[in-house]
C-alpha cells in the first residue's frame, strides 16, 4: 500500500519503483492506494482534486484507491464521492477520528465515526473501510459493525469504464 500520499510526485515515485519490482520478480501483487487531501481547501499538498490525483496514480492499475488521514470522515466523504464516480477499481477510506484538538487529541467518538462512515456504505461509495490516526479498537469494531452487512460500492462495468 503506497498511503498518506500528500505528494503525487513520491507516489508516482513509488508506483515506479513497484513496477520495477514486479518486472524483476515475473509477477504482480495487488497495489492500493491511499492519498491525502491535506484541508478544506478540497487538495493534496501539491495542489491536486481528488480527480486529479486519481489521474496521476490510475497508471498503476491499483486493486484499490482512496483517502486516508488528515480529515475526519465527515470531511473527507465529498472526496471519497468523487472516487467512487471515477476509479474503475475498489474505494477506500481511512479517516482520522476528526480533527486534533489543540492537545493534538482526536474528539471523534467511535459511534460518531461509524455512523458517518456508515452513511458512506449505504450511499455505495466504498469497498473497504477503516481508520488512521486517533482511532482505536473500539473505533474499529463500532465501524465493522455499522458496515456489517451493507454491500460494497459496485465496480462500474467495462462498458462505463470505457466511456
Amino acid at each position: 500500500m503506497v498511503e498518506t500520499i500528500f505528494d503525487t510526485l513520491n507516489a508516482k515515485a513509488a508506483l515506479f519503483a513497484i513496477e520495477e519490482v514486479f518486472e524483476a520478480r515475473g509477477g504482480r501483487l495487488p497495489v492500493m492506494i491511499s492519498g491525502t487531501i491535506t484541508d478544506a481547501s478540497g487538495r493534496t499538498l501539491s495542489g491536486q482534486t481528488a480527480e486529479a490525483f486519481y489521474a496521476s496514480v490510475a497508471h498503476g492499475q491499483p486493486l484499490s484507491i482512496g483517502f486516508n488521514c488528515a480529515l475526519g470522515a465527515t470531511d473527507m466523504r465529498p472526496h471519497v464521492e468523487t472516487l467512487a464516480q471515477i476509479a474503475t477499481g475498489y474505494v477506500s477510506a481511512h479517516p482520522n477520528a476528526g480533527l486534533p484538538n489543540a492537545f493534538g487529541e482526536y474528539d471523534e467518538t467511535p459511534e460518531e465515526m461509524a455512523t458517518t462512515l456508515k452513511e458512506f456504505a449505504q450511499s455505495g461509495l466504498l469497498n473497504l473501510v477503516g481508520g488512521c490516526c486517533g482511532t482505536s479498537p473500539e473505533h474499529i469494531r463500532a465501524i465493522a459493525a455499522a458496515v456489517a452487512g451493507l454491500p460494497p460500492r459496485a465496480l462500474p462495468s467495462r462498458q462505463e469504464q470505457a466511456a
